[in-house]
């Protein structure tokens, strides 16, 4: 059966019916998020930064050296200046003596300056071709024309391709910036944050507020506290339990970076059902993931539309993920945890009785993954088990011990019919696999398609949704435990634990288009692995992989 696109109908936002309260889905009047960048008045290399900073401020004209290229901006600030390394240990900037971040509320900070001297130029593509098309990295990409102002708003960022490095300025400043911090480079971290502050904003296309949560990031790394982690920042912890379904729905339906593996994993799971012999048999989930319960509605109606009709039992065993730190260290994955007093059980358990479902629920609060085993979870030789895994296991440990392996062993022993890894594509950034600045470029690239995306999928305007959405995501720059691993790794681990990948039915594919036609054209799906993974990527970059997993006849 395939799944189809969500079309978020009335019967499925039911569930939610008397709980939410609405918001305003955008403010009034959009950002200017287009491919120009506002004029910032900056300083010569070899002129004193407290100096400069005072003279600009107390004169309000621009220095005579000043730059209004955004462009040339980001590469003198990251030009390397011959100055003394320090051991890290000794860097201790005490967060008074950096400038004054500006007010995002200040319009005219976001204003040109008014000297005719001045001009704003637009970041230019790495290749520029002829016929006006920009390539990058075998990707065509048209470049926008005539009104470039309205252009940028209706693609919702600035106008730079996803694989542009020269128009992603904000990666070259934070790079460098964490670079210098690794070689203990005190002057040139006081430059690069300088500059930082200067740009940075919690508003803006996706450069300035990717600057904005790199730097608060990147100042808290050098304080050494973790208060400066979560102030400033909305974070699914922080709001409301109404608002924060809200939020949810409202990002599944602009956005397929969660939407697009949920619908995969749910139409995997059907695919595993059908091809039981036996119809009558319970049907048990165990459910390791991030939807807080979003995922569930259009599988159960699936379940009811189903020849035979559904399961004679739906058992769900949720495994929430719960808050922990270490070291004073925030260690809580990405969109994990939600607000106190959320709890979708008792909304879901009415949507499956609405559906003809009989659902049973089981939270495991307070359990860990690394000590889940049979028994915790309660299964059955005579039910359908099967394992759904999303965004979850690479929170777990991949060194020593290695936690990743060892879990999923214990998950093969469960024998489940199938298991479902979903999982972010991309590089690990924990300390065993680079230093901190390696480790940090990588969860700046992450963060990066993330903001990018959501300019595009709010059409580039302010929303409280979007905020909390971005707020959520940037705890990867400062979470110690996110050690991804690339699709290749992942199917390696899985086969060393005695599973076979499974190939996708046509459903499942079929299903997953259709869905991601309704998003940005910017997405798209890969089929990998001999149809035993699809990848999601954004602009040409690999964001996440969807595979299914049974055990393999020959053991592990």
């Amino acid at each position: 059966m395939t799944m189809e696109p969500n079309p978020t109908s009335d019967h499925i936002l039911d569930w939610l019916e008397g709980s939410v309260s609405f918001f305003p889905s955008f403010l009034d009047d959009p950002y200017n998020n287009s491919a120009y960048i506002q004029e910032y008045q900056l300083w010569d290399q070899g002129q004193d930064i407290s100096s400069q900073y005072q003279t600009d401020a107390n004169t309000g004209s621009p220095s005579p050296n000043a730059t209004n290229s955004t462009t040339t901006i980001v590469a003198a600030a990251s030009t390397t200046s011959t100055t003394s390394l320090e051991p890290y240990g000794s860097i201790n900037l005490p967060l008074s003596d950096l400038p004054k971040k500006r007010n995002a509320t200040d319009e005219s900070s976001l204003k040109p300056s008014q000297s005719h001297k001045h001009k704003r130029i637009k970041s230019r593509p790495m290749n520029e071709a002829d016929n006006g098309d920009a390539a990058v990295e075998g990707t065509v990409v048209r470049k926008s024309g005539g009104n470039k102002k309205g252009a940028a708003k209706a693609n919702g960022n600035n106008c730079n391709s996803g694989n542009n490095k020269e128009g992603r300025w904000a990666e070259q400043l934070l790079n460098p910036c964490a670079a210098a911090i690794a070689g203990g480079n005190l002057n040139r971290v006081q430059h690069l944050l300088y500059v930082l502050h200067e740009l940075a904003s919690p508003t803006g296309d996706a450069n300035h507020r990717l600057a904005a949560y790199g730097l608060r990031a990147l100042t808290n790394h050098l304080s050494s506290s973790s208060s400066a982690t979560s102030s400033g920042s909305i974070t699914f912890a922080s709001t409301e339990p109404r608002f924060f379904q809200r939020s949810l729905l409202k990002f599944y339906e602009v956005s397929p970076w969660f939407s697009f593996p949920n619908n995969i994993a749910n139409a995997s799971i059907l695919q595993v059902l059908a091809e039981e012999p036996n119809s009558s048999r319970t049907l048990h989930i165990l459910d390791i993931g991030v939807s807080h319960g979003v995922q569930w509605p259009t599988f159960l109606e699936a379940l009811s539309r189903r020849p035979g009709g559904p399961p004679p039992l739906v058992r769900l065993t949720v495994v929430p993920a719960s808050s922990s730190t270490e070291n004073g260290q925030n260690m809580e994955t990405p969109f994990s945890i939600g607000p106190p007093g959320d709890n979708f059980s008792s909304r879901l358990l009415g949507f499956a009785q609405s559906m003809n479902v009989n659902l049973q629920i089981n939270r495991l609060d307070n359990q860990s993954l690394q000590t889940l085993n049979a028994e915790i979870i309660d299964t059955s030789p005579d039910e359908t088990f099967i394992v759904c895994a999303q965004f979850r296991l690479h929170h777990l440990n991949h060194n020593t011990p290695d936690e990743r392996s060892e879990f999923l062993k214990v998950l093969r022993n469960m024998e489940p019919k199938g298991v479902i890894v979903n999982e972010n594509n991309m590089e690990c950034c924990c300390s065993s696999c680079g230093n901190f600045a390696t480790g940090f470029s990588r969860r700046v690239e992450y963060l990066w398609r993330f903001l990018d995306s959501t300019s595009s999928a709010f059409k580039g305007r302010e929303s409280d949704e979007r905020r909390v959405m971005e707020g959520e995501a940037a705890k990867a720059l400062t979470n110690q435990r996110e050690m991804n691993e690339g699709r290749e790794k992942w199917c390696g681990r899985m086969k060393e634990a005695g599973f076979v990948g499974e190939i996708f039915g046509e459903d499942a594919i079929d299903g997953a288009r259709a869905l991601l036609r309704k998003y940005d054209s910017n997405w798209e799906m890969k089929v990998e692995e001999n149809s035993t993974s699809v990848g999601l990527w954004w602009k040409g970059q690999p964001v996440s992989f969807c595979s299914l997993w049974k055990l393999d006849g020959n053991g592990p």
